[in-house]
């Protein structure tokens, strides 16, 4: 199952409404700017974790739900099959495979990230998040900047990081970088 953008700020803009809240009043308990919060109803703009955590700090809604439209059921076990995971692209960033969805109430979310290439002079998309996150490399590998500190991954390499950083990554040697992340939440 693959999602973009517009159907996650769909679903944002739908809990708006089941809210009976305007877009200010949405903004104003999400944590941002009233323009910022309607580019992302828009499907316009990238949406961060920290954005969808608090959604689902302060409404009780699971990131999955938001993020891949389904949700949750399993409260023993979840498994993900081969090529079977929900997919959502982020138009500038990160296709995010999740290997979690169908678990209710997790302390973690996981995914399979894929990063594209881009040119060497374009800028991280950075990210900042409550808790902490692990990185794998899987294929290819990636410089990830942690706190302005440019790191360099390869195959098998893992990093473990305080995600309240901020942080970005980028594919090298003008391949793709997949890499398994796991967010841990406080």
């Amino acid at each position: 199952m693959k999602t973009d953008l517009k159907q996650i700020g769909e679903r944002v803009k739908g809990l708006r409404d089941a809210l009976d809240y305007t877009p200010e009043e949405m903004a104003k308990k999400l944590e941002v700017e009233v323009e910022e919060y309607l580019q992302f109803e828009e499907g316009d703009m990238d949406i961060s974790v920290s954005f969808l955590q608090r959604i689902e700090r302060e409404f009780g809604v699971d990131i999955s739900t938001i993020m891949f439209g389904t949700e949750p059921r399993m409260n023993s076990y979840f498994i993900t099959r081969n090529e079977k995971a929900v997919t959502v692209e982020r138009v500038s960033a990160y296709k995010y495979q999740s290997l979690t969805s169908g678990f209710s109430n997790n302390v973690a979310e996981i995914f399979i990230v894929t990063v594209e290439p881009k040119p060497v002079e374009t800028d991280f998309y950075k990210n900042i998040h409550a808790g902490q996150e692990f990185n794998m490399i899987l294929e290819g590998s990636m410089m990830i900047n942690i706190n302005d500190k440019n790191l360099i991954l390869g195959k098998g390499d893992s990093i473990y990081f305080d995600s309240s950083l901020p942080h970005g990554m980028k594919a090298l040697n003008d391949k793709p970088v997949k890499f398994l992340a796991v967010i841990l939440y406080p």
